[in-house]
This record gives C-alpha cells, structure tokens and sequence, in this order.
C-alpha cells in the first residue's frame, strides 16, 4: 500500500487468501479493488462469502475520497445514512434523496438539503428542507446555508410550504417573519397581522 503497487498487492492477497480465511486479508483485497476502481471485482467478491468489515473499509474509502466503492461497500451492510453521504459527493441528488428517506434522521436530511442547495437543485433541496424545518433546532442552520448562497427567496418559499405542513411551530412563523424584514419588507406587515395570533403565543 505505502508504495502503490496494488496489482500486485491483489495477486498477493488471493494467493494468501486460498490458504487462510482472515478479515484482515479481505479488508485489504476490497480495499485495494477500491483504489484501483476494479467496480466489477469489487461487487463480485462482495457478493460471494467473505469476512469483510464494510463499515470499516467504507468510511476508509469514503475518508479517501472513493465515494462508488464507499457506496457498495455502505449498501451491502443497508447503512442508509452513509449511502445518501456518498451519493451526494457523487451528485446523484434524486438517489440520495430517497436513501435519506430511508435514513429519516435530520443529520442525513441536512446534509443532502445543504448538497442540492450548493448545487441549485433547488426542487430537491426543498424536499429535504422540509424534513428539517420542523425541528427548531436545525431551522436557524439551514436558514443561513441559504443566505450564505444569496437564494433567500427559496428559503422563504421552503417556509412557506413547511406553514402549510402537518407540523408547523412557532420558530417557522418567526423565522419567516424575520427574512420578510430583511429581503421581502412589503411582505411584512401583512404576515404580522395574518399571524398576529400565533405570534402572540410566542
């Protein structure tokens, strides 16, 4: 490995493997199949009886930036969170929105929204973004993602479509509120008076 010679560390390693059946030597031949992008040899071996440790030789290949063979590797242990991770690197935005769904947890949901938004793949951010803003505590961070992309128009349209949600709070109200002030001023003061009473609760 330090010298790069992975052919021949390949060869090495089935020879040693048909003596000796050892996780060590399977994490090595899976992770130099990665470094090589042998896909085919990687998913064929994966797919035959093996000592693998996948979450270990995945976020060894996802850490070096080998996000196809980080993505088998993650799939065949089912880890959504980190399939959806690897395919944003891979900008396959629809896939990694339905991993997330898989995932369901606000970290995976954040980290896809943030990806589609540095991408303008506004549409799906959105479908993302609506599985954050309802919990106050991420709403704040993704608001400024937003900002800091000079697209604040699509972050109020994203809180917009979260008010009309089975699972509205205050925070979303507030928030709207705030970014009306600052981008969309005329908006204001209707807003306040439409939501004088929920405000009022606050």
């Amino acid at each position: 490995e330090n010298e790069g010679v992975y052919d021949n560390l390949i060869k090495y390693l089935l020879m040693a493997r048909s003596k000796a059946k050892d996780p060590t030597i399977d994490n090595s031949l899976v992770y130099a199949y990665s470094k090589l992008e042998k896909i085919a040899e990687l998913e064929d071996f994966l797919s035959n009886t093996n000592s693998t440790d996948c979450a270990k030789v995945g976020d060894r290949c996802y850490a070096e930036k080998l996000y196809v063979s980080a993505k088998i590797l993650f799939t065949s242990i089912k880890n959504n969170a980190k399939i959806a991770s690897c395919l944003v690197r891979l900008k396959e935005f629809q896939k990694a929105i339905e991993c997330a769904k898989k995932a369901n947890t606000p970290k995976t949901w954040k980290e896809v929204c943030i990806a589609c938004v540095e991408a303008q793949e506004f549409r799906l951010a959105a479908v993302a973004g609506l599985n954050i803003i309802v919990h106050p505590d991420h709403l704040e961070e993704l608001i400024k993602v937003y900002e800091s992309h000079g697209v604040p128009d699509e972050i109020i349209s994203l809180l917009l479509t979260g008010m009309a949600s089975d699972r509205p709070h205050i925070g979303i109200y507030t928030e709207l509120g705030v970014l009306y002030a600052k981008y969309q001023p005329a908006k204001l003061m209707e807003h306040c008076k439409q939501y004088f009473v929920v405000f009022s609760l606050d």
